[in-house]
């Protein structure tokens, strides 16, 4: 049997997060994603627990909401006005299937990994696809003689015994 290590949430995702108050300014938090090079950032309380995501598209909603003027650039929109509060998580044992199945079913681009209630990183559909690159790698070390050629697994086909099976 070929001991082949499909990668978990807490394998793959980013542990050095962008992270936003609730209550900073939607100008300040453009400036913060566009400086950082991301797309999107947790909003944390006060506690530092999860409150919700606020994307690019978050923020670009201000300009349509009439809270935005040319002549005043107002400051008074707050992240906790625009974020997506009802966010999806996962926990760091969910694996690269589980993963991708969830992005492909709900339509989003971030997941939060969260433990004990905690945030802990925060996976991205490139994130999934650099695990698929280290699975295949992986692979690609192992004696040629121990290697399954096809193994090509649906996000359904995702638990160990049915990994197993072809394996075997």
């Amino acid at each position: 049997m070929v001991d082949t290590v499909i990668p978990t949430a807490a394998d793959i995702m980013a542990r050095r997060l962008v992270t936003l108050p609730r209550d900073v300014s939607v100008l300040r938090a453009m400036r913060i994603l566009l400086e950082n090079h991301v797309s999107g950032a947790p909003v944390l309380d006060p506690d530092g627990r999860l409150c919700g995501i606020v994307s690019e598209l978050d923020c670009m909603r201000i300009l349509t909401s009439g809270q935005f003027s040319q002549d005043s650039h107002d400051e008074d929109a707050r992240v906790k006005d625009v974020m997506t509060a009802e966010v999806q998580t996962i926990g760091p044992e969910l694996d690269l299937f589980g993963i991708a199945h969830r992005f492909l079913s709900e339509h989003i681009r971030r997941l939060p990994v969260v433990e004990h209630g905690r945030l802990i990183g925060i996976v991205s559909r490139r994130d999934v696809l650099l695990g698929v690159e280290k699975m295949r790698s992986a692979v690609r070390t192992q004696p040629a003689a121990k290697r399954v050629t096809g193994l090509y697994l649906s996000a359904s086909d995702s638990t160990t015994d049915a990994i197993d099976s072809l394996l075997d």
